[in-house]
């Protein structure tokens, strides 16, 4: 047992260093003119959003978010944007939900966006707030069949016996939501992250990577250029 322990971390650092960031063969660095860039952040947001799509990036909508619990430890997760305006970025889950109960005990939050395919990061930090339920519950019933009935089988990050009792309650929440889409999720939140900061990052092959950061100030959005 000692020696397959001892070895494990070797067999790491040598798949670790083995691995490739950016490859040519899969990778376009495109130049970013920052002088280029629009006054606010969002138009920006849905230009690379839309390029790292064509570009061929699997489920580029997929994001980081970041919260911190009543204690101030901090945790992170993949889920999706559900739609963003000149007021914020939203995204769904339930209240009572590990990520629901972070952000009742302090309202702000981190969200990270990766398309390696062109090398690009997007961050946004700022305040959350919940939207009203009605809004909650239409943004759902706006989406798949499957993101109700994911939404109804409920208690997202409680303990769970057995993946067969997943399997039943599964089942029933897709009987209820194929049965009747309009059936309420009570505990399905959407969140809206109003930005303070907004930050693009475009990788380059000589590691001059290009960092601009949008800033909310009182008088509207500045932006500064950072060091990589």
């Amino acid at each position: 047992m000692a020696h397959e322990a001892s070895e494990t971390p070797g067999e790491l650092d040598g798949l670790l260093r083995s691995l490739k960031v950016w490859s040519p063969d899969t990778t376009e660095l495109r130049p970013f003119d920052p002088d280029t860039a629009p006054p606010t952040p969002l138009p920006l947001f849905t230009a690379w959003l839309a390029e790292a799509a064509r570009a061929g990036q699997p489920e580029p909508h997929a994001m980081s978010l970041a919260t911190v619990d009543e204690d101030g430890r901090p945790d992170v997760r993949v889920l999706l944007l559900h739609g963003a305006d000149a007021d914020g970025w939203t995204f769904g889950t339930h209240a009572t939900s590990r990520k629901g109960r972070d952000l009742a005990a302090h309202p702000y939050a981190a969200l990270a966006f990766y398309w390696p395919l062109l090398g690009r990061q997007v961050r946004v930090r700022g305040p959350v707030t919940a939207a009203p339920a009605k809004a909650a519950q239409a943004d759902l019933h706006a989406r798949s069949t499957g993101a109700l009935a994911a939404a109804l089988t409920g208690r997202q990050s409680a303990d769970l016996a057995s993946l067969d009792e997943l399997r039943r309650a599964s089942e029933a929440a897709w009987d209820q939501a194929r049965e009747d889409p309009a059936t309420p999720a009570p505990t399905w939140t959407l969140y809206r992250l109003h930005p303070r900061s907004v930050e693009f990052f475009q990788g380059d092959p000589d590691r001059r990577h290009v960092r601009l950061e949008y800033r909310r100030t009182e008088f509207g959005w500045e932006r500064r250029l950072l060091w990589p």
